[in-house]
C-alpha cells in the first residue's frame, strides 16, 4: 500500500468511526428510547449514516474525487442499499441465530459492511 492510499484509507476509517457512532446513537435512541424493533431501527440508522458518510467521502476522503455527478451518487447509494441488506442480514443473524445483543451484533455488522463499503464507495466516488 502507497502512502497516498495509506492516508486515504485511515481517513476513511476516521470518517468510519464517526459514522459508527452516530449510527450507534441512532440506533440505540430508536430502540431504547423509542421502542422501534431493532432491524427497523437498524435500517433506519444505517441510512442515515450512509447520507452522512457519502458527504464525509466527498469532502474528505476521497482527496482526488472528482467532480460528483447524479450518476456516481446513485452508484454510492445503490452500494449504500447492497450494504444496508448486508447489515440486516449480518444483524439478525447475530441477534437472531447467534443469540447476541443487538448492539454487540453491529460490531460484526460493522467489520462486514466496512470492507464492502470501503472498496465500493471508493470506486463510485472516484469513478
Amino acid at each position: 500500500m502507497n502512502r497516498e492510499r495509506f492516508w486515504e484509507f485511515f481517513r476513511f476509517c476516521m470518517v468510519g468511526g464517526v459514522s459508527l457512532l452516530m449510527d450507534y446513537a441512532i440506533l440505540f435512541a430508536l430502540t431504547e428510547w423509542a421502542g422501534i424493533y431493532y432491524l427497523y431501527s437498524s435500517a433506519i440508522s444505517f441510512s442515515v449514516t450512509v447520507i452522512f458518510n457519502y458527504w464525509l467521502c466527498v469532502a474528505y476522503v476521497f482527496k482526488d474525487a472528482k467532480k460528483q455527478t447524479t450518476r456516481r451518487a446513485i452508484i454510492f447509494f445503490s452500494t449504500g442499499v447492497v450494504g444496508l441488506g448486508l447489515n440486516q442480514l449480518c444483524m439478525w443473524f447475530f441477534v437472531d441465530v447467534a443469540g447476541l445483543h443487538y448492539l454487540i451484533a453491529k460490531l460484526g455488522a460493522t467489520v462486514i459492511v466496512t470492507a464492502w463499503n470501503y472498496l465500493t464507495k471508493r470506486k463510485a466516488v472516484r469513478g
